[in-house]
């Protein structure tokens, strides 16, 4: 503004007209490196903006100053390009002058590791074992999915998605799906999560609800050549044997059974400690036709 009092450097004198020819950009571009110098032998953070995608890197201009900073050392992943930082405002350190040639050199990456490294110590701080945390999907694979706490990762195992059988982790979670998860354990670095909270574990009230001599009904889940697997409820499976399934002898369960049949039985065996149930429709039967048969005896 008319009146602002600013420096200049004189490019240019003419004795002829009395006029000087002046620059506030080189005076500014001279602040701007001494400035530069000053953080490197400060080891400070710098802010800038990435003006130009070169061979082998980016231009980042900081104080009237280019500064190069290398690919390798831009914190965009090999996968992705660099464009994509282009017009972003960055924070770097420089990590290298060459005071004769006035370039600088660099590097993002320092600086958002260092970031991230103190992120995860904060929240490395606040992890306990048996805490419910909220985190987001990072990644997927066949066993599992991996889940940012805010600066660290858990792994959720496939077997800790749910108390029921979940086949593949892609078709129950997405990347990016927030989560309230439970921090189950806890080595060294590494963090094991899961989704099946104590309040819904449907083993809570089994040693009642399937005791032995108790009548239900279930859906074939699964078999195999000696027996049938059946959903009692979302994560509680019983074995129907296939000695069990009939009266008369059964060679293998899929002769009379399909996936998804419902069925009732008997219950005839419960381990609660090892969580396994046995059922039995030979024994229903029998006890069914022995009842039938008291009936009829009172009723003569």
């Amino acid at each position: 503004s008319v009146g602002d009092e600013i420096d200049l450097v004189i490019m240019k004198t003419d004795d002829q007209d009395g006029v000087l020819k002046l620059s506030k950009k080189l005076v500014d571009a001279q602040k701007g490196w001494d400035d530069i110098v000053a953080a490197k032998e400060n080891d400070e953070i710098l802010e800038g903006t990435v003006t130009q995608i070169i061979r082998g890197g980016v231009l980042v201009t900081t104080k009237g100053t280019r500064v190069f900073v290398p690919a390798s050392l831009s914190g965009v992943p090999r996968n992705q390009e660099l464009d994509s930082i282009k017009g972003q405002t960055v924070r770097f350190k420089i990590i290298d002058i060459n005071p004769a040639r006035r370039r600088a050199v660099g590097s993002i990456k320092v600086v958002a590791d260092a970031e991230r490294k103190e992120k995860q110590d904060a929240v490395w701080a606040t992890l306990e074992v048996g805490k419910k945390m909220t985190g987001t999907v990072k990644s997927l694979t066949s066993y599992g999915a991996f889940v940012d706490l805010g600066g660290a990762d858990g792994l959720l195992h496939i077997s800790e998605m749910s108390w029921g059988r979940i086949e593949n982790p892609k078709k129950f979670l997405k990347v990016g799906q927030t989560l309230h998860v439970l921090i189950k354990d806890i080595k060294e670095t590494k963090i094991a999560l899961s989704l099946k909270f104590e309040r819904d574990n449907p083993w809570k009230d089994a040693a009642s609800k399937y005791s032995v001599g108790k009548v239900v009904t279930g859906k074939v889940a699964r078999m195999t050549n000696f027996g049938a697997f059946i959903e009692l409820d979302t994560g509680v499976d019983a074995l129907l044997h296939v000695s069990q399934i009939a009266r008369e002898h059964i060679e293998k369960p899929s002769d009379v059974l399909n996936i998804g049949d419902e069925i009732t039985a008997m219950v005839v065996d419960f381990k609660e400690e090892s969580k396994k149930i046995s059922l039995s429709i030979k024994q229903l039967l029998i006890a069914e036709e022995k009842n039938k048969e008291d009936a009829e005896e009172v009723s003569e």
